[in-house]
């Protein structure tokens, strides 16, 4: 009886500690390759309001150049969520980064915050190649 009683238990801890780590994964967000033309209807989208363009760089990167209407929201401030939380949730949000591994990890954040239409663009090099103006 007190095997089928242990069994039992281990079975039912198994479910639930396998429920627990499918309820809280981190939603995965997309990662939009800009060609030329993409650039455009981005740059075009930030330019009227529309769409927010966020350098997740520390605010020394930041400082030394970059895209031109970007806005540093650094990935590594304990203020990163707060700063995140300003920001309006019905528009589109492309991050970048210097390689684009801070903004992959930054738009999988904004995922599960909510953000919904929160993009990884990549390398600021590679955004400078398709043609994203500098600053």
């Amino acid at each position: 009886m007190k095997k089928h009683v242990i069994i039992t238990l281990l079975l039912f801890s198994a479910i639930v500690i396998s429920h627990a780590q499918t309820t809280y994964l981190q939603k995965k967000s997309e990662r939009v390759i800009v060609t030329p033309e993409v650039e455009q209807k981005l740059l075009m989208s930030i330019e009227q309001g529309k769409a927010y363009l966020i350098d997740v760089r520390t605010p020394e990167e930041y400082s030394q150049h970059h895209l031109k209407y970007a806005a540093n929201i650094n990935i590594k401030s304990a203020d990163f969520t707060g700063e995140i939380k300003k920001l309006d949730k019905s528009k589109p949000i492309y991050l970048y980064c210097h390689s684009g591994n801070r903004s992959g990890r930054a738009a999988d954040s904004l995922q599960t915050l909510g953000y919904h239409l929160s993009y990884n663009i990549g390398a600021i090099d590679s955004l400078t190649k398709a043609g994203f103006p500098v600053q």
